[in-house]
């Protein structure tokens, strides 16, 4: 039985992809999803966290842009941005606690990045949720 975590890998992977340039991989998502075992209620869970991404890009990847201390964007890695955008797209348009999302998200970096990743989304998330909460 798939779980959250399970339904985040997954939307992370589809980001991934769109952002090595697989503009249509929106219209597969139903059986990328089933092919991971990921259905009914984490299935829905993943369908709005990634419509949701693709929904907000412009001002997800502002928020990351701003909060990107001697990096440029388009530098970053396609899993660390993959990453990175569905971690601020949680933080800011979801309720879920930012630390739960701060974890699920370096949780994830392990998964599928370098050594270097966990520590570095942690930072730009963590940034952005202490901003969030100051508002």
């Amino acid at each position: 039985m798939a779980t959250r975590h399970h339904a985040r890998m997954a939307v992370v992977s589809l980001l991934y992809a769109y952002d090595l340039g697989n503009q249509s991989i929106a219209e597969y998502t139903d059986e990328i999803l089933e092919d991971k075992k990921i259905r009914n209620k984490q299935k829905e869970f993943a369908m709005n966290l990634f419509r949701g991404v693709m929904d907000n890009m412009e001002s997800v990847d502002n928020s990351i842009e701003t909060h990107l201390k001697e990096w440029d964007f388009e530098r970053l890695g396609s899993i660390e941005r993959a990453t990175l955008r569905l971690g601020v797209y949680e933080i800011l348009y979801t309720e879920l606690d930012s630390a739960v999302i701060i974890n699920e998200a370096i949780e994830v970096t392990k998964a599928f990045g370098t050594e270097q990743s966990p520590k570095f989304i942690n930072g730009v998330l963590d940034a952005i949720a202490k901003d969030k909460a100051a508002l």
